[in-house]
């Protein structure tokens, strides 16, 4: 029989059937992530909300990306009883995706560059997939398309599909999740929410939803050093490179991604990572639990819109991304010695964050 008639046999859809049944049997037992409160001077009017996307099973904002890419990979016929599964990935989407390929019993390769974090590695490793390091970040995409030629597999491509996979209408997206959730507040209708781009499906889902549901709502995306997504944004390139991996694992490409849709964003702000960094260290003290680099960028954005509103003598909130834990960060961005072997001084931006506590300005 061949392969395209065997994809359509009844054993295939019924197993397919199920596969689908448990993919979202897992979102239906996962309650709702929070909306967690960052404390700012209650005099100043704002509230900050963060969208704590680490308690997903898979700890970080990437297991929402990670269900709707194999839904879409699933019914439309790409993955079957005994698929490879390959994706590129920085790291939390092959986290992701190693756990719902194992829910499924199906093999998984996750191709990254060689600077991913030991804890990432250890954690698709604990979820029964393999990891396939690139030294060059920007060979991810075409060793993940030779392995998965080569396997007979399927090459998930996350950077293609994550725009087009998730329903950005609603069906309990992330943009669909935080207006229910800020509906009791005192500005249930924000007047920024902030994201970084990894994929750019994230931002392309909200800008979207507030579109379509008419929110006068602004989208402010923010980017780390080396990235593309700026760049190409400014000046309206999508053919944008840098050549060069981002240190803010989760965000940041060497290329504008297919899946990035740079008309549905209102503003976007390149972040230097000291700044990232600072950020993140700030938020973890104030929090009282760790958080991720991808966190620090959104914060350091957060922070700049708010102080724009406290100058304009303007109320409301804004809202933005917990993406992910800090503790798979312990021996990378939370380690001294590491910052210093990158020539990273944080001090200069946490004096500006003190300040921004205390006045509202981060100038």
């Amino acid at each position: 029989m061949s392969e395209s008639l065997d994809r359509c046999s009844p054993s295939t859809r019924r197993w397919v059937h199920e596969a689908i049944r448990r993919v979202d049997a897992d979102a239906n037992r996962s309650a709702d992530t929070h909306l967690l409160a960052f404390p700012l001077p209650p005099e100043w009017g704002i509230d900050l909300y963060l969208k704590d996307e680490s308690t997903h099973p898979t700890g970080s904002l990437k297991h929402r990306l990670a269900r709707s890419l194999f839904l879409y990979a699933l019914c439309n016929g790409w993955i079957v009883e005994g698929t490879t599964v390959v994706e590129a990935s920085s790291g939390s989407t092959a986290v992701s995706e190693a756990y719902f390929a194992r829910m499924l019993g199906l093999p998984f390769i996750a191709v990254m560059p060689a600077s991913t974090s030991p804890e990432k590695v250890a954690l698709i490793e604990f979820y029964g997939g393999k990891c396939h390091l690139v030294e060059d970040p920007a060979q991810v995409y075409v060793e993940a398309r030779w392995l998965a030629d080569d396997l007979r597999g399927h090459f998930m491509d996350q950077f293609t599909h994550a725009e087009r996979a998730t329903d950005w209408r609603g069906n309990n997206n992330i943009a669909e999740s935080i207006f229910g959730q800020l509906a009791r507040e005192r500005h249930p209708v924000p007047k920024w929410i902030v994201v970084g781009a990894g994929t750019g499906g994230t931002s392309a889902t909200i800008g979207r939803y507030l579109r379509y549901q008419c929110h006068d709502t602004s989208l402010l995306v923010v980017d780390p050093e080396n990235s593309a997504f700026y760049e190409g944004w400014a000046h309206d390139d999508a053919s944008w490179t840098t050549g060069t991996g981002s240190r803010i694992e989760g965000i940041g490409r060497p290329r504008v991604e297919p899946s990035f849709v740079g008309q549905v964003i209102d503003r976007m702000v390149k972040v230097p990572d000291a700044a990232s960094f600072a950020a993140m260290r700030h938020a973890s003290k104030v929090l009282g639990r760790t958080v991720g680099g991808s966190t620090g960028t959104s914060l350091w954005g957060a922070f700049g819109v708010i102080a724009e509103l406290r100058a304009a003598g303007q109320q409301g909130s804004v809202v933005t991304l917990l993406c992910d834990g800090g503790e798979r960060y312990l021996h990378t961005y939370y380690d001294d010695a590491w910052l210093a072997a990158r020539g990273i001084d944080l001090a200069p931006w946490a004096a500006r964050l003190d300040r921004f506590t205390s006045t509202g300005r981060l100038a």
